[in-house]
């Protein structure tokens, strides 16, 4: 499988008043992550956004393991690990600089019709990138 890797610095306005990741900054983290893997892949989201096509986060299961702190460098891991006609399921993790496994996720992306609001059959294009590294 195709995997990604995204070094990201902590900023102040990434902790909390004691210099410590809050959690629901984890998900802004996966967000960027998911975001450059498309990039680094060459799948083009604003292209697919002027067809009227966009990918949307059906179900997300997180699991904090240790904390990111401020000033830290982490990088976040980002594998697709399955997907299906209209879904796309991503798997990623979050090292500090020691390699010790931060923070993990499964989110599952859904491709949807902007117009419609419904799903939407995962472009081939993106398909045949995915299935390359299979």
């Amino acid at each position: 499988m195709l995997i990604s890797t995204l070094p990201i610095r902590i900023y102040y306005e990434d902790t909390d008043a004691g210099g410590i990741v809050y959690y629901a900054n984890y998900l802004k983290f996966f967000e960027r992550g998911r975001t450059e893997f498309l990039r680094e892949y060459d799948i083009q989201q604003d292209t697919l956004l002027q067809q009227n096509i966009a990918f949307v986060v059906k179900k997300v299961e997180m699991d904090c393991i240790k904390a990111a702190r401020f000033n830290q460098l982490i990088d976040v891991e980002t594998e697709v690990t399955s997907y299906r006609k209209a879904s796309l399921m991503f798997t990623q993790k979050i090292f500090n600089e020691s390699r010790e496994l931060l923070c993990q996720a499964d989110t599952l992306i859904a491709c949807v019709n902007l117009q419609k609001m419904k799903p939407n059959a995962i472009p081939t294009e993106i398909i045949e990138v995915i299935t390359r590294a299979s």
